[in-house]
């Protein structure tokens, strides 16, 4: 099972851009290890596409991986989760600037300067499936016991303020698969407070993170599919049935208030609006079998990768009416889809509805003065929302962001017919 990048961003036509743009898409490929023979036939690689020139390249191999499960970026940097070891990479050379061994990493996550792993592996038990590092030099800062700790093999990982929210699954047991989110404190690297999802919600594979809910895609005991509703404020969860089949290694992804998914060995996408917990139908324009979704968070296009997981891989960009834009051949099995946003240099000027953005860099009150009704919403580095709110009526508005931790956020303001990004620094 896989992680499903999720990088939220709001797609209607008509919208104007500034601040940002997209330097590089970077490709995860899974490769191909031949487990009967116990042989890599297509290794592990990493690749990049340029949106601007739309060109792909091969920028390294992780040599004697049999997998990789999840790639995240985090400003300057990016790291891989590969089978036995956790990769920090340099994001413009792509160099290799520190490893470690990690036996069955699964999903990451970033919070200032720590870098949550989560671990799990068929036929394999460990002591601990909840590792903390310190992102500069991956040395090891926490390994949580079983006692202490996530008790079965976990997966997703969403953050929220200074709490990661982790997804445990026990999903490589057949037949005894657990639905639970923890969560661990990252101040105080301390985990608890676990939510059972109940008999319809285990085997979460995704998590996202939409408002002040966390949604969770699950494939129960493979013969089915749900989603869960777990609010941050600790109330009731809710568990939507959406279908008598698994939606398969994390294809679900979110666009907008709405999570799209495919059910395994279908051929069209599902949408499920998390706003009413209901279904709103399949999506025009998607005909192919896919393995990762990813919304890209400036212009929102929709990035997904197909795949037969030994000889080929294709990832096709469709645009907010679901028109297919282009195409491109990764690796063989590209399973995650990571965005490098940048600031565009020299562009200072919003659009006419924003005026400004202040104080930046702030130590938590943030303001903007606006001209109309608009929504905001604000995301980490790595694409994940941590504020949301209506903005009503016209002159200044204030954002309190001291819950949030220190560090990089793109904030978007949404009036229904522009859209405007700016980057703020929290200190």
């Amino acid at each position: 099972m896989k992680k499903a990048i999720l990088v939220v961003g709001l797609c209607v036509s008509g919208f104007t851009f500034a601040q940002n743009y997209v330097n590089q898409v970077i490709i995860l490929n899974e490769g191909y290890y031949d487990y009967a023979a116990s042989t890599i036939v297509t290794p592990v690689t990493i690749g990049t596409y340029n949106p601007q020139n739309q060109n792909y390249v091969v920028v390294d191999t992780l040599e004697n991986m049999r997998f990789a499960s999840d790639l995240i970026v985090a400003g300057d940097f990016y790291y891989v989760a590969a089978d036995t070891k956790i990769f920090k990479m340099d994001i413009n050379t792509h160099q290799e600037l520190a490893s470690v061994t990690c036996g069955g990493v699964r999903n990451l996550a970033i919070w200032q300067n720590k870098l949550v792993a989560t671990r799990g592996e068929y036929l394999t038990t460990y002591d601990s499936y909840l590792h903390v590092y310190d992102a500069t030099n991956l040395q090891l800062l926490a390994s949580i016991d079983t006692v202490q700790g996530p008790k079965w093999a976990s997966q997703n990982i969403v953050i929220d303020g200074s709490s990661a929210y982790i997804a445990v699954n026990n999903g490589y047991e057949w037949g005894n698969e657990k639905g639970i989110v923890g969560k661990l404190d990252l101040n105080t690297l301390t985990y608890g407070n676990e939510v059972d999802l109940g008999v319809n919600g285990t085997n979460p594979d995704n998590l996202v993170r939409s408002g002040n809910y966390i949604y969770s895609v699950n494939n129960k005991d493979w013969s089915g599919a749900s989603i869960s509703r777990i609010p941050l404020d600790g109330s009731a969860v809710a568990t939507i049935s959406l279908s008598s089949a698994s939606t398969g290694c994390g294809t679900s992804a979110l666009r907008d208030n709405k999570l799209v998914y495919q059910v395994s060995m279908e051929t069209v996408l599902n949408e499920f609006d998390v706003t009413v917990m209901n279904n709103v139908g399949p999506l025009n324009g998607f005909a192919n079998e896919y393995y990762e979704l990813a919304q890209e968070p400036v212009s929102g296009n929709m990035y997904a990768s197909s795949t037969d997981f030994f000889s080929y891989g294709t990832v096709r960009i469709y645009d907010a009416s679901n028109t297919l834009l282009t195409s491109f051949d990764a690796g063989v099995s590209p399973g995650t889809i990571a965005f490098d946003v940048r600031a565009a240099a020299g562009v200072e000027n919003f659009d006419q509805f924003v005026d400004q953005v202040y104080p930046n860099p702030t130590t938590g009150k943030l303001f903007a003065t606006v001209g109309s009704d608009c929504t905001v919403e604000i995301t980490s580095i790595n694409g994940l929302t941590v504020f949301s709110a209506e903005l009503t009526g016209i002159g200044e508005q204030m954002m309190d962001l001291t819950g949030l931790a220190k560090g990089a956020y793109f904030v978007t303001f949404n009036n229904g017919n522009q859209k405007t990004i700016q980057k703020v620094v929290l200190d």
